[in-house]
């Protein structure tokens, strides 16, 4: 991670008052300015005793300041946010984002990775469909670094950043079968390695509680609010409905909430209710719900640092960074029967 209060090209571009791509052409030569814009660049330099970026410098020479990243669905505020955090340190070194949106549609995938390849990018940050999970990395054919972001590879000899999804789970499961839940619905995003994971978690943590997963009870579908919505209405109109129900992703916890709201379901009292992301209503609905806050800004921002070390050393070896969610515990699981 950076040292704070290190110089950056947008603390230069901010002193010299122009834009980070005017640093980036003044030190490299390739541009006309003026004088006077040269001349305050360059003292912006030496007032905070910048020094460029040597993969920056490298891109640079390669005549190539892009790197790609690929996400599955934008809309999604856990992508958001990991793009956010790629944006930024790349805007910091000088360096564009190409961005690309999957739908976790292999078709899409492969289109995108095929203008990467086209574009010539400095290197790809991924966050693979299942399918590119699974045949990693035959259907990922890229002469450029990969750092992969948020889906397991396998054994893939690739840098990548990851989740406990499977502990967190666990320990969100665990939270609620601790309030008295027992008949835990549980609804996963389909078509990534990360449902498949907390699943795992949310078995686990029923059979520490001397309980087998009732089939009924757990549903894949796609990772959007109306899947959950729908996901949930099947799971209230069971003969024998869960007394709470737990979902993998923000979009299914936003369907979900809709879904127990309309069926005017009380929670905590009649449903507890908990799910994966932080996202701003959680807090503010009322009781908040109880979550797992996963560190998506970092894990924006670790995987574009692995991509710049990769591209500054291509024999290092690869790297996985698991990062810890963090459980907050708030209203909508206690049972106050």
């Amino acid at each position: 991670m950076k040292e704070q209060g290190t110089p950056t090209i947008k603390h230069v571009a901010q002193a010299a008052g122009v834009s980070t791509a005017t640093v980036s052409r003044v030190l490299a030569g390739k541009a006309h300015f003026s004088p006077e814009v040269r001349e305050r660049v360059l003292a912006a330099v030496k007032e905070l005793n910048y020094h460029p970026n040597r993969v920056a410098q490298r891109f640079r020479s390669q005549q190539s300041s892009i790197i790609g990243l690929i996400v599955a669905d934008i809309q999604n505020p856990f992508f958001t946010s990991v793009t956010r955090a790629v944006e930024d340190l790349a805007s910091e070194q000088g360096l564009s984002v190409f961005l690309c949106n999957t739908d976790e549609n292999p078709q899409k995938e492969a289109m995108y990775l095929a203008l990467m390849r086209d574009e010539n990018v400095a290197g790809v940050i991924l966050a693979p469909t299942l399918q590119a999970s699974e045949s990693f990395p035959a259907s990922v054919k890229l002469d450029v670094p990969v750092v992969v972001i948020d889906r397991r590879v396998g054994d893939a000899d690739v840098d990548s950043v990851l989740l406990d999804n499977a502990e967190s789970a666990y320990r969100l499961v665990k939270h609620l079968l601790s309030d008295g839940r027992r008949r835990i619905g549980a609804i996963f995003g389909i078509n990534s390695t990360t449902g498949r994971e907390r699943r795992e978690g949310y078995v686990r943590a029923l059979r520490d509680h001397d309980l087998e997963p009732t089939p009924e009870l757990v549903t894949y579908v796609p990772a959007r609010a109306e899947a959950g919505y729908g996901a949930t209405l099947k799971l209230l109109n069971l003969a024998e409905p869960p007394d709470a129900i737990f979902t993998s992703n923000g979009l299914l916890s936003l369907g979900a909430y809709r879904a127990l709201r309309e069926s005017r379901l009380q929670t905590p009292d009649q449903m507890g209710f908990a799910s994966f992301d932080e996202t701003p209503w959680t807090s503010l609905v009322d009781p908040a719900i109880t979550v797992i806050e996963q560190p998506t800004y970092d894990m924006g921002q670790i995987a574009a640092e692995l991509l710049l070390k990769r591209l500054e050393d291509p024999a290092r070896p690869a790297r996985q960074v698991t990062l810890k969610g963090k459980l907050i515990v708030r209203q909508s699981c206690a049972n106050h029967k």
